[in-house]
């Protein structure tokens, strides 16, 4: 893979053009023209469908239209991709932004963009120009640090996942190696990780539904408000509906009029780090910072080898990393699959091989289901353990191209009927007898050592069932059963069964009682899920360390008995004064401390006990939830406030027509004062879709408003 260069001056950060609030002439001009080809519809939601001639008239409508709802959210997502964070929020953000540096370079980028293909520099041009007219339309927004975008930018984020691949860089190991300075904003993160981020995906052929139609189940885990919902459709075939990313001009995750695809996080062994002790060669890279005296400027001077640039020290040998960075051919992908019309189409845009970090469930209009596991997975000698750094002088660790689609676990309509991946490894896609087998793959196409928490919960709702319909299989994707909790807590009982102490015994009796009655099901008026949530969340944190050191999850970990009696009571006897302290009793309902709450769109979000918020009645996905809840208490905070987990939510039915219903956290706006700012809030918390206008005839009676940017 060839690492991108930078070398950037001030001059170019801080961007030359003049903003775009204060361009006139040919550029408004080619704005107000380009808009007075588009029409966007406002539904009674307030989400945004958009309506052009051409593809790239979709492209600025829904750019404009995105930054209506939330342009703060756009402009940060930029700023994270161009690795200029620091220029708004100071030294904190310095060695994040660096890391970015490593692969984004105006200068390389701006030359993609003209070595690019005529029709995705339009869409690029479009991109762009959507924004810059939005800016010129509002001068009452004020970015924080890009007045005018360029459709190069566009190149720099080209993958809508939350995160990404360069997310395995940490902060402070590039730290350690280039300078020194204020802490990053990217620490270790805590040792067992309540919630961890990823999706669920979920596809069912016709001949298990009710009406003979595919099936497909969207939704992914992220951040709340990490992408908006809406809908671009042109003369020149675009019509997708969906998730997108701010700022990108693309549907991550959704479908079209006779196919659809979910992104899932994928286990994938793609990232290879190498010790290197010669070949190594310098550049300079300069990072503008927001200062208390101004802009203030740091240079490093990194290191790169031929496998990518140089990232940390191992003893006295410096690491590499490689990892998939194509940008033009993964915008090219991105954009190019939601103009798929059935999985042959899919699977030839496919053969670009860099989606390098999502699984896909896919379904279409002709009755395939598929579970695609990553499309880039570079061919390597199975003798080494690509898990760990690989000596990079030894010829045997180069790569040899990228492993195909018929070398790839993936599954095409299998015998079983359906697919799913909820985070979890591909060997149990579609079931006992249609799964790929792990034997037959390289080790490296899947670092997962055991079924996941939700990987046991999607094969007890899907296994042998039948008749399957929109709302079943919503049903079933809100399904109340906690795995985790039905592994852990016979352990739990076990040790207070065998416990010796009156006292313990005597203060842990009638929770005990509770746990061993309990259904292993959430509820808002459940007092066990209370208990058994902050329980797990406890003897969790005592075990992870023991628990990674062994190679399995904490839910295994607990599960085989490996957790000692006194850690299991103890944690249950902190739980129950942790619950009597902040609540008054432990015999605390979970919608009464489990909460949604929406005050303002501040990206690091707010939380207040005195506050509206409504009870969530479903739980973290590490317990096993399909539906998820990523809560927890605040510093000035008893109750539990959700900040991830379910975001956009869809089940799909594609027929001679596509159906579909949906949700999306809180609402589409990020004004508070808007009415669209939390009008989705009850619905999220209860499961309760809502049907998505998909055909402009559905729009009628459902418009709020119709307008040209």
């Amino acid at each position: 893979m060839r690492s991108i260069l930078l070398l950037v001056s001030s001059a170019l950060c801080l961007a030359a053009a003049a903003p775009a609030q204060q361009r006139g002439g040919g550029d408004l001009a080619r704005w107000q023209g380009r808009a007075q080809g588009v029409t966007i519809i406002r539904d009674d939601w307030g989400i945004a469908h958009v309506f052009g001639k051409t593809d790239a008239d979709a492209v600025f409508g829904m750019e404009y239209a995105q930054a209506e709802d939330d342009f703060n959210r756009i402009e940060t997502n930029y700023l994270n991709s161009l690795g200029r964070l620091a220029e708004a929020e100071g030294e904190s953000a310095l060695y994040t932004d660096l890391r970015q540096r490593l692969y984004i370079d105006p200068d390389s980028l701006r030359a993609e963009y003209r070595a690019s293909p005529l029709w995705l520099r339009k869409l690029m041009d479009a991109f762009a120009d959507g924004l810059n007219y939005f800016l010129y339309k509002h001068p009452e927004v004020k970015p924080r640090v890009i007045t005018h975008f360029e459709p190069w930018m566009a190149l720099s984020f080209t993958e809508g996942s939350i995160g990404g691949d360069i997310e395995r860089i940490n902060p402070r190991d590039l730290q350690a190696l280039y300078g020194s300075g204020p802490g990053t904003r990217n620490g270790d993160a805590d040792e067992f990780e309540l919630d961890p981020s990823g999706s669920n995906g979920i596809a069912i052929a016709p001949r298990l539904a009710a009406n003979h139609h595919a099936l497909l189940w969207i939704n992914p885990h992220t951040s709340f408000y990490f992408r908006s919902e809406l809908q671009m459709v042109s003369e020149e075939g675009l019509n997708a509906y969906g998730a997108v990313t701010w700022g990108q001009f693309f549907i991550y995750q959704g479908f079209n009029a006779t196919a659809g695809w979910m992104h899932t996080s994928s286990g994938v062994d793609n990232i290879d780090e190498f010790l290197e002790t010669q070949g190594r060669r310098s550049r300079t890279i300069t990072v503008l910072f927001k200062a208390d005296t101004g802009m203030a400027r740091k240079t490093f001077t990194v290191s790169y080898t031929q496998h990518g640039p140089v990232i940390r020290k191992e003893g006295d040998r410096f690491v590499s990393i490689s990892l998939m960075k194509n940008h033009m051919n993964a915008l090219i992908q991105s954009y190019s699959r939601t103009k798929a019309r059935d999985i042959a189409a899919f699977r030839q845009i496919m053969e670009l091989h860099t989606n390098s970090s999502n699984n896909t469930v896919f379904a279409d209009a002709s009755g395939n289901i598929a579970y695609f596991h990553s499309n880039y997975i570079p061919r390597r000698d199975t003798s080494f353990d690509w898990t760990k750094p690989v000596d990079g002088s030894n010829p045997a660790t180069v790569y040899r191209g990228v492993l195909s689609f018929d070398q790839t676990p993936n599954v095409v309509n299998p015998a079983s009927g359906w697919v799913y991946n909820s985070n979890n490894w591909p060997w149990s896609a579609a079931g006992e007898g249609s799964s790929p087998q792990r034997a037959s793959f390289p080790r490296y196409v899947e670092t997962g050592t055991e079924e996941t928490a939700r990987g046991y919960h999607a094969l007890r709702v899907l296994a042998g069932k039948t008749d399957w319909t929109t709302s079943s299989l919503t049903a079933a994707a809100f399904d109340s059963y906690l795995p985790a909790f039905e592994r852990m807590i016979p352990p739990l009982l076990a040790a207070y069964d065998q416990a010796t102490s009156d006292s313990l015994k005597a203060k842990l009796a009638e929770p005990i009682a509770l746990l061993r009655g309990w259904d292993y099901r959430w509820g808002a008026e459940s007092v066990p899920t209370s208990l058994a949530v902050f329980w797990g969340e406890r003897i969790g944190r005592r075990v992870s360390r023991d628990a990674r050191t062994a190679g399995i999850s904490v839910m295994q970990y607990v599960a085989t008995s490996r957790a000692a009696p006194a850690e299991l009571l103890g944690s249950l006897a902190d739980a129950v004064d942790a619950l009597s302290a902040d609540f008054g009793t432990w015999k605390t309902p979970w919608g009464r401390i489990n909460r949604f709450q929406r005050i303002n769109d501040d990206i690091a979000p707010h939380f207040e006990d005195a506050g509206p918020s409504i009870p969530v009645p479903f739980t973290a996905s590490v317990w096993g939830s399909l539906a998820a809840f990523g809560a927890r208490a605040y510093p000035n905070t008893k109750k539990w406030y959700g900040t991830s987990g379910n975001s956009f939510v869809a089940v799909v039915e594609f027929g001679d027509s596509v159906r579909a219903q949906a949700v999306t956290a809180g609402g589409e706006s990020g004004a508070s004062q808007s009415p669209h700012f939390n009008d989705q809030a009850e619905r999220y918390a209860s499961g309760r879709l809502r049907d998505v206008y998909f055909y402009r005839s559905q729009l009628v009676g459902h418009t709020e408003r119709e307008y040209h940017p």
